[in-house]
């Protein structure tokens, strides 16, 4: 597959097609669906984080004026198995049995604002006056909230029938530990006996939640032919209507999922949690359901990221090269099982060159909501950890902290910690152009202030993606995928097919379809968007190239080996009179035979890594603890930018992310397990104000396996920031900070503990 920088729409940057949709309003989101007898429905959630149900009373509900239909856990068709849920990558199987008790609580609840029943009403107020008569009687049970707490042998069990497996075998022992796995490469115990600088340090970061603006939402008709409509707001489709038809007992040819626009998702909005309630509703109303949540009931209710507790443990040499490294990594799944660890613990030592290395991975139920993915799910809080003790270890040995990184980067033929060689990397070349970025070069003086960088690493996903595209009259394309636009992905699609067609990006007309109108296509996540549903678009163009040879052929009487085609224009080999240009021949298409449509269904393999760094300055007010951050400074390996403006923004984003996480964002709980501050008022995400401009770096080392060169991009930015934070911290007064987030509180705390050991 020959790659080539020669592009003529790729690397520019065409006006996204949906750009004037969504500033001016007539875009379509989940809220704005609106069918004929729509009745509303809201959810009754627990008060408590842990707790038995011992009687639900509905009566007085169902009374009720305007109430049409009340259902609570048992009304959930008894289902059992798994689904497959794709998230960061991954494609495990979920336990419909859990899926089902976390979308309407059986006998427990595990949480605060757990589902325990749901009611559908004719409004909005009155399906909310009707929850405050549903009367439960809770026998309330002690709660975990950490991953070290549930861990004790003495800890509160949330699940009796959750038994540990180790390393996939399943030890028949009850506990709070899901699962536990172990990557290990040569022997780290010995190798630690040749290092001459060992730091070993624990860290805790805080669940945190991934902001998006628009709350869940979904509208279901299950109609009188038992088929059953969904409007919503997903990172995927295809997956709720998997997920959905597994949890409400029926076949996924029954179910039909209608896309809408998504006010933002980050990994969020893949998980179902309204679906199959609208859809129990509707078919027992027979009228179509409605569900919208509040922003509390999103941070309450819907999956966080994990908080974790991480012990990690690096020797080196005095020299500067890494020797061995020992890493624990207990994260938190929240209610059921599947926290981000397996991510962590791939990712957390992958941007260096290490022989001998182990890490520990725990997946550990507490009373959280369960965790949903979170862009590079697990990446970012193992490269806290990492990218601040290599921080300790070079002011130890006195070593420039990037002059380490570069020593010590992982290079094409390094082996992973998952075992995997890497192949084709660009990490070299990010850390050069780190080191020779101007902020890198620049000067930080003035007191309190420091300068701080770290490195990241993330993989991207496959995974299978359908997109067709169709040839109009008038030398335009439509262009239909199954891939839902969050970042632009419309824009680059529309721009892989237009390079392929040899026409300009405008003329391409990208649309996102139901279901039911195109091939099965995974979730918009995992870093794989443009990157497989683009190269399903290049398929398709190309499909679309073949057949129209066969059709000049035909207009000029020869056969389709003779029609060659280039930059837009088909010619006849060795005839330099009779040309088409795309336009012209898409005009005669009807007069040949039958419309042109070309189709590219894909599943790649060997998809190519990504790495980042990161440099932030700060400035700490020693008094208040507050951190100013002063500049920022995001470089990545991005393949090849197909649209420059979107890649940046991608990166902007992430590291944005990042900031919050690293310094202010956190679910504060009370002495009750509840969540105190379940409003975006309290949940503290920067703004504008908060933030200097987010410069960034884009290194273009192109992945041999894309037709483009194409590598994953969003989710690596939110991997760098928080252990670059940290280290600027630590640079601008002194201390280092091993629990997130580094607020002024926990600032303050750690600079009067130095002070008084002083």
């Amino acid at each position: 597959m020959v790659v080539t920088s020669d592009y003529k729409v790729i690397g520019s940057r065409p006006i996204r097609h949906d750009g004037i949709d969504k500033v001016t309003g007539r875009a379509k989101y989940g809220a704005d669906q609106q069918i004929a007898g729509l009745l509303h429905a809201k959810v009754l959630r627990s008060p408590h984080a842990h707790a038995r149900i011992i009687k639900i009373d509905v009566s007085a509900a169902l009374a009720h004026p305007g109430v049409k239909g009340v259902v609570t856990g048992p009304d959930m068709p008894n289902v059992t198995g798994e689904v497959a849920v794709v998230e960061g990558g991954e494609a495990p199987g979920v336990s419909l049995n859990y899926y089902r008790q976390n979308i309407l609580a059986l006998d427990k609840v595990l949480y605060k604002g757990h589902p325990v029943a749901a009611v559908a009403a004719t409004s909005v107020h009155i399906a909310e006056e009707a929850l405050d008569l549903i009367k439960v009687e809770y026998e309330v049970l002690p709660y975990v909230l950490t991953a070290p707490e549930a861990m004790k042998d003495d800890a509160p069990i949330l699940l009796e029938d959750l038994t540990t497996k180790v390393l996939g075998q399943d030890t028949g022992r009850v506990s709070n530990v899901a699962s536990q796995l172990l990557l290990k490469l040569g022997d780290p115990d010995k190798a630690f006996e040749d290092a001459e600088v060992v730091v070993e340090r624990e860290f805790n970061t805080s669940t945190v939640h991934q902001g998006y603006l628009e709350p869940h939402t979904a509208t279901v008709l299950w109609d009188s032919n038992d088929e059953v409509t969904v409007w919503c707001s997903s990172q995927g489709p295809f997956y709720v209507r998997n997920a959905t038809a597994a949890l409400l007992g029926i076949s996924q040819s029954k179910v039909k999922v209608i896309p809408m626009e998504i006010g933002g998702g980050f990994g969020g909005k893949i998980t179902v949690y309204l679906e199959p309630i609208a859809g129990v509703l509707s078919k027992l109303t027979g009228a179509a359901v409605k569900m919208t949540m509040t922003r509390a009931e999103v941070l309450e209710s819907t999956g966080p990221t994990s908080g974790c507790y991480i012990k990690l443990k690096v020797g080196a040499t005095q020299s500067g090269t890494i020797v061995a490294a020992k890493a624990h990594l207990a994260f938190e799944a929240g209610a059921y099982p599947g926290s981000p660890v397996g991510g962590a613990a791939r990712c957390m030592l992958s941007p260096y060159n290490i022989e001998h290395l182990q890490v520990d991975g725990y997946d550990v139920v507490v009373n959280k909501p369960k965790v949903a993915a979170y862009r590079a799910p697990g990446a970012p809080e193992a490269a806290y950890a990492m990218e601040s003790v290599v921080d300790e270890i070079c002011e130890i040995i006195s070593m420039d902290p990037l002059e380490f990184r570069i020593l010590n980067a992982a290079q094409d033929g390094d082996r992973r910690a998952d075992g995997v060689l890497h192949t084709s990397i660009g990490n070299g070349a990010v850390l050069d152009a780190a080191k020779n970025s101007d902020h890198y070069k620049s000067e930080l003086s003035g007191p309190n202030r420091g300068r701080g960088i770290a490195t990241g690493f993330w993989g991207n996903a496959g995974l299978q993606s359908s997109c067709s595209v169709n040839v109009n009259a008038d030398g335009t394309v439509n262009l239909v995928s199954g891939s839902v636009d969050i970042g632009g992905s419309r824009v680059a699609l529309a721009m892989q097919a237009a390079e392929v067609l040899g026409i300009a990006a405008e003329d391409v007309h990208p649309m996102v379809a139901d279901t039911n109108a195109i091939g099965f296509t995974a979730i918009t996540g995992g870093s794989r968007t443009a990157f497989a549903t683009g190269w399903a678009a290049y398929e398709a163009a190309n499909d679309v190239i073949s057949q129209m040879k066969e059709r000049a052929a035909l207009l000029w009487e020869t056969t389709a080996d003779n029609v060659e085609f280039s930059d837009g224009i088909f010619c006849r080999s060795n005839s330099a009179e009779q040309t088409f240009t795309f336009k012209q021949l898409a005009g005669r298409v009807l007069e040949t035979g039958s419309p042109i449509t070309g189709n590219g269904t894909v599943s790649p393999k060997g998809v190519g890594v990504s790495f980042g760094h990161h440099i932030v300055d700060v400035e700490v007010d020693p008094e208040t603890g507050k951190v100013d951050i002063l500049r920022y400074t995001a470089i990545q390996d991005v393949g090849k930018a197909i649209h420059p403006s979107y890649v940046e923004g991608q990166l902007q984003g992430g590291a944005v992310q990042g900031i919050g996480w690293a310094l202010n964002e956190e679910y504060f709980y009370n002495d009750k397990g509840v969540m105190t501050n379940s409003s975006l008022l309290d949940y503290r995400m920067p703004t504008s104000l908060d933030l200097p401009m987010i410069d960034t770096i884009l290194v273009e080392n192109s992945n041999p396996g894309h037709p483009f060169g194409v590598r994953g991009v969003a989710e690596l930015p939110l991997v760098p920031p928080l252990g670059a934070l940290a280290n600027a911290i630590h640079n601008a007064v002194g201390v280092r900070m091993y629990d997130l987030p580094m607020n002024p509180g926990r600032i303050l705390r750690a600079l009067w503990t130095q002070k008084d050991a002083q």
